[in-house]
């Protein structure tokens, strides 16, 4: 990682975690994991607008949980917006390994999925490439270390029966020891798309190929949300198609940090090795359980 980067990533990764350690008292590993109120079954999103069958494979955390996992555990600036957050049971937020899928919803209106079957998505990811390589130098400007789009780490698929969509990219962060995965789901609905974007890294890759199918399949919007429910007469038709889902063209217009956001969350887990590397800043937050000096 460049200095001039890291140096801006870890003060602003420190500056959250000192706000975070304010508002909480200090609590080890465990008992931060036991503070987590994880639900299972039937979970109606907030909002109202989307309903999750969570089987006995994953866990559900609602937004307030979601916030505390990505500024305190994770690092991230806040995640206000977020409907919650998936994590595989068999694993934490705290685990080495750990991944989470995190949910939020755009009503932007009713996407379109006419242009399905005229997406050339070679193409789109050279364009999706060369427009990262020329923020590049924004980022830096910014203090940011500059992101590489590898390539698809699974190609988009869109299923017209369900009005699904998926799709993985493969990042490389200057200095990160291990490139990033991003796999994202969308589901379109009556007057938005439902997001879920799973971040891990790549050496996680099957495992995630794995357990996103079920997340994909128990996702779904509610009676009177759903893609068929769109009435044109009454409803918001969006202004963009499948193609800028894909694309980021969308999220383009949220700015350049917003997008930072994002790269740092998707980054979580060098930007934590980072930390701990520093002399355990980690630790301000999560002491070990009757110790009253971080080690």
């Amino acid at each position: 990682m460049k200095p001039r980067a890291a140096t801006a990533i870890l003060l602003l990764t420190m500056t959250v975690l000192s706000h975070a350690a304010e508002s909480e008292p200090q609590m080890s590993p465990e008992e931060f994991m036991a503070s987590l109120k994880f639900q299972q079954d039937t979970v109606t999103l907030p909002g109202g607008k989307a309903t999750l069958q969570i089987p006995s494979s994953f866990r559900y955390l609602d937004p307030q949980d979601t916030e505390r996992v990505l500024v305190m555990a994770w690092g991230n600036p806040s995640g206000d917006g977020t409907l919650g957050m998936l994590f595989p049971a068999e694993l934490g937020p705290l685990d080495d390994q750990g991944w989470g899928v995190v949910i939020s919803y755009d009503e932007d209106g009713h996407v379109s999925d006419q242009d399905a079957d005229a997406i050339d998505y070679a193409d789109l990811l050279k364009d999706m490439q060369h427009r990262i390589d020329e923020e590049n130098a924004e980022r830096v400007q910014a203090g940011y270390g500059a992101l590489n789009l590898v390539g698809w780490a699974e190609p988009p698929q869109y299923d017209k029966d369900t009005r699904k969509m998926y799709w993985a990219k493969e990042l490389q962060f200057d200095g990160a020891p291990e490139n990033t995965l991003n796999y994202n789901v969308r589901v379109l609905g009556r007057d938005g798309v439902l997001v879920l974007n799973a971040v891990a890294g790549m050496s996680q890759l099957a495992q995630i190929k794995e357990h996103m199918p079920t997340v994909i399949a128990f996702t779904n919007f509610s009676d009177g949300s759903r893609y068929t429910d769109f009435n044109p007469d009454t409803d918001k038709l969006a202004t963009y198609g499948l193609a800028a889902l894909v694309g980021g063209a969308v999220a383009a217009k949220a700015g350049l940090f917003a997008k930072l956001g994002v790269l740092l969350l998707a980054g979580k887990k060098f930007i934590i090795i980072a930390l701990l590397a520093i002399g355990g800043l980690f630790a301000k937050f999560f002491k070990r359980k009757g110790s009253t000096t971080p080690e």
